[in-house]
């Protein structure tokens, strides 16, 4: 399997292109703030061709690239219902008034098909198989993609901004909470092998088992704790 990632825009943002081999279809994970010319690098590099976009919430520094990748290959975008809206309206997404400047260059909107993922649901895409699960908490339609482990690839979990190497997305923006938070950690990451390898949408990859080990949200969850630790670390959107 083929997964090159990079950060992307003034959110450090992380994008990936997941594929089952170099030279084949892929899946683009989280196009955000000035991503398009990092996907379209990629692709050359790969020479990979997408037939789709997945993305784990609808925070703009996710999905500012949206409608420019989608619209040059001619890709679906799939999101959670209770996040759509933020593709169009991204300043009600952040608590600001329509019409204050938002990074002035985006342009924001929906690409021209857009698809809706449940919780529970299997996409198969580019010969790949990704298990979807709603993890609100840090937005409402928040999500997570799971792609199961093979003989030679431990399974790889795509936790956007839930879970983060050392922490967990910030629960202060519209459509935020700890406690959502802290559930979504419990029902969605406790129950992962150790050896999963976590790709988030900001900072370095990591595993279930480190997170277990060091991360005072999953530790605290385990625990079976209540909201204790302080508010979480303003990392991206």
């Amino acid at each position: 399997m083929l997964i090159a990632g990079f950060p992307a825009g003034a959110w450090g943002t992380n994008c990936y292109l997941v594929a089952p081999a170099a030279g084949e279809e892929c899946v683009i994970i989280d196009p955000g703030h000035q991503a398009a010319p990092g996907v379209e690098e990629a692709l050359k590099k790969h020479r990979l061709k997408p037939v789709a976009v997945v993305l784990t919430h609808g925070h703009i520094d996710h999905v500012a690239s949206v409608v420019p990748v989608c619209g040059a290959h001619g890709v679906p975008a799939w999101i959670h219902p209770a996040d759509r809206y933020m593709m169009s309206d991204p300043e009600k997404a952040l608590g600001r008034s329509i019409g204050m400047p938002l990074m002035g260059e985006l342009t924001v909107g929906e690409p021209d098909d857009v698809e809706e993922l449940t919780d529970g649901a299997r996409l198969e895409l580019a010969g790949l198989e990704f298990s979807v699960a709603h993890a609100p908490g840090h937005t409402k339609g928040s999500v997570t993609f799971r792609m199961p482990e093979t003989a030679d690839v431990p399974q790889v979990f795509f936790s956007g901004d839930l879970l983060f190497a050392g922490s967990i997305g910030r629960t202060d923006l519209p459509g935020g909470d700890m406690a959502e938070i802290l559930d979504s950690l419990a029902r969605v990451c406790l129950p992962l092998d150790d050896s999963t390898v976590v790709l988030s949408g900001h900072g370095p990859q990591t595993t279930i088992g480190q997170e277990r080990a060091t991360n005072p949200y999953l530790r605290q969850v385990a625990a079976g704790q209540g909201a204790d630790t302080g508010p979480a670390p303003r990392r991206g959107m």
